[in-house]
């Protein structure tokens, strides 16, 4: 008998049942078979990115900022709202690296 392809989304994924995830939950580390990863390198670990794989899930809100800001933004060219994400995103690290010491 011929098995049918099926294929996946992270959309079209169905949801996993509670009974599902209580038996992942209950796999014990040492059972998972990793073989086919392979190990990672010291060299491999310096070059290494914190998140970069990561895209963090985007709100939209509204925002009342100073034109002159806004015109700053706006004149270093197309995604000024990334940038201004970034500035933001950069001055929370910041804030959270003081904060922590």
């Amino acid at each position: 008998m011929k098995k049918k392809m099926v294929s996946y989304t992270v959309e079209t994924l169905p949801r996993m049942t509670p009974r599902e995830a209580a038996k992942l939950v209950a796999v014990r580390p040492e059972k998972i078979d990793t073989k086919d990863i392979p190990e990672w390198t010291e060299e491999q670990w310096k070059s290494a990115e914190r998140g970069r794989m990561y895209r963090p899930r985007k709100c939209q809100i509204t925002a009342r900022l100073d034109a002159d800001v806004l015109m700053w933004l706006k004149s270093q060219g197309k995604g000024y709202q990334s940038r201004m994400n970034e500035i933001i995103r950069r001055e929370m690290l910041a804030a959270m690296k003081m904060s922590s010491r």
